[in-house]
């Protein structure tokens, strides 16, 4: 399980550096894509595999569900951090998320994976939700929460 929340600098290469907590869990290969809000997904491998053994569940003849699978699918790739624990994100994700090179990431433990954010987005983005929270628990009662 990934819990909290970490700031690090994205470097000059485009390099950020993971958290020692989520290496350990991560495993030495890992699966970055888009996520969801306009962040970025990382997964264990076993995670990964387990979402895109999903995805392939879903009837090819939905438009909705070959949308999702080329979101996902599309913009994957394998990392692996180099010895001083840090992973290249690649530029059309950095793009995607709005992350630019020298500046501040936020990488949260999300469960079963991690999210990496623009700081300046996770902010915004904890700005709007934070004060909705117990409104948004209230919403998810009928799914045991």
């Amino acid at each position: 399980m990934f819990m909290g929340e970490y700031t690090h600098a994205i470097d000059a290469k485009g390099r950020v550096i993971l958290p020692a907590d989520f290496r350990s869990e991560l495993g030495v290969s890992f699966v970055i894509t888009k996520g969801l809000d306009r962040c970025l997904f990382l997964y264990a491998q076993a995670e990964w595999d387990a979402l895109a053994a999903k995805l392939r569940t879903l009837p090819l003849v939905k438009p909705e569900a070959r949308a999702l699978a080329r979101f996902f699918f599309a913009s994957a790739r394998t990392l692996e951090c180099d010895k001083q624990g840090r992973f290249l994100v690649p530029a059309n994700l950095r793009s995607y998320a709005g992350i630019t090179l020298r500046q501040d990431v936020v990488l949260t433990g999300t469960d079963s994976r991690i999210e990496v954010w623009s700081r300046e987005r996770w902010q915004a983005y904890t700005d709007e939700v934070e004060p909705d929270v117990t409104a948004i628990a209230a919403t998810l009662t009928d799914l045991g929460i």
